[in-house]
């Protein structure tokens, strides 16, 4: 069975693109999807329509506010560009602020929401938000896309991930044990909203959703996942596959203690699972770890960039890989353990599309 290599190359192609560095051979391409398309390749992709300098995933769902006025000012720092967005409640501003930087291809958060708001506050603030899906925006991009390619609506998150959001993965863990109440209140209308965007996807067509929460076990430890997580991935994946859709989760970093509890839950599919030495577990133990049904992306990390340095080299990586991957073949997709570093070689790249061909 021939195995399907999607491989992401958004920040890749956006840093090679905004610094005139495309290679003469793609030059051409004006996005993510067309270099895709010259190499030859599969499109199981949920990033071919999200702006890197806005955001780390979405775009296909807008923000509805209820009693909450937003206003976002864009700046430019040199060629970094800083984004302010302003949440005005009736008695609160709350303020969060993003950089692009420039020569780095890549978003940070520079002021979270709840650097200087009270928990009260931001629990109004979740209370106050739901989103809208832009069916037709998805429709433009699939049709894009062509019928053998998928277009996954990146456009979810989970309870636990909200708080990651609002103040970074490592103060969220404070809040979880100072604020246990008003972290379940705001999570709880978390979670009721997302599952509402989650029928709006499928009553839009979509196929495959999935929720951008970098599953890493350092700030999703098995027990958080369960405390605050694992009902939104049941019922999500319950909805899909009532459906006739399929529901994944984004994932890299450390993997292994988590497996076999996401392979429990009902859902489809783990985005970019990552082999030692930047992951705990390789992928074919990977599979065993989840169970019998899900479905795995990934098999290339920052780190294959860095040590594969000649073409034998990548396709005795490839052919190794796959010889293991071969009883799994039929839930595994080749790809990108989390992204393409804007740093890989051109060549790289192709001995990558060669060898995969050749397999």
């Amino acid at each position: 069975m021939r195995i399907r290599y999607a491989p992401n190359y958004w920040q890749w192609f956006t840093h090679h693109q905004h610094h005139g560095l495309l290679p003469t051979e793609i030059a051409h391409c004006k996005s993510q999807l067309e270099m895709i398309r010259w190499l030859g390749l599969d499109v199981f992709s949920r990033n071919i329509y999200c702006a890197q300098t806005e955001r780390w995933f979405g775009g296909l769902a807008d923000e509805i506010w209820d009693g909450v006025e937003v206003e976002e000012r864009r700046s430019s720092e040199g060629r970094d560009i800083v984004t302010e967005k302003n949440h005005r409640l009736r008695n609160a501003t709350v303020t969060e602020q993003l950089r692009y930087i420039f020569a780095e291809s890549t978003l940070v958060q520079e002021k979270f929401l709840l650097d200087e708001t009270p928990m009260e506050v931001f629990v109004e603030l979740v209370r106050a938000r739901r989103w809208r899906f832009r069916r037709e925006r998805f429709e433009a991009i699939q049709r894009e896309a062509g019928p053998d390619g998928v277009v996954i609506a990146g456009e979810l998150f989970s309870p636990l991930k909200l708080l990651h959001f609002a103040a970074g993965a490592d103060k969220a863990v404070y809040l979880l044990a100072d604020y246990p109440e008003l972290c379940r209140e705001a999570m709880a209308a978390h979670e009721a909203v997302q599952l509402d965007l989650v029928r709006q996807m499928i009553a839009s067509g979509v196929r495959v959703m999935m929720s951008m929460d970098n599953l890493d076990t350092m700030f999703h430890p098995p027990h958080y996942v369960e405390q605050y997580s694992a009902s939104f991935y049941e019922k999500a994946a319950r909805l899909c596959h009532e459906n006739g859709a399929a529901f994944f989760i984004h994932a890299c970093g450390q993997q292994r203690a988590l497996l076999p509890l996401i392979g429990s839950l009902g859902v489809d599919g783990l985005e970019g699972v990552t082999p030692p030495p930047l992951g705990d577990v390789a992928l074919d133990e990977a599979m065993r770890l989840s169970g019998d049904r899900l479905i795995i992306t990934g098999g290339i990390s920052a780190a294959e960039f860095r040590r594969l340095t000649t073409r034998q080299a990548v396709f005795d990586y490839v052919g190794e890989l796959f010889a293991r991957m071969k009883p799994f073949a039929h839930r595994f997709v080749f790809s990108a353990s989390c992204n393409t570093p804007y740093t890989a070689p051109w060549e790289t790249i192709k001995w990558f599309r060669d060898a995969w061909k050749a397999s």
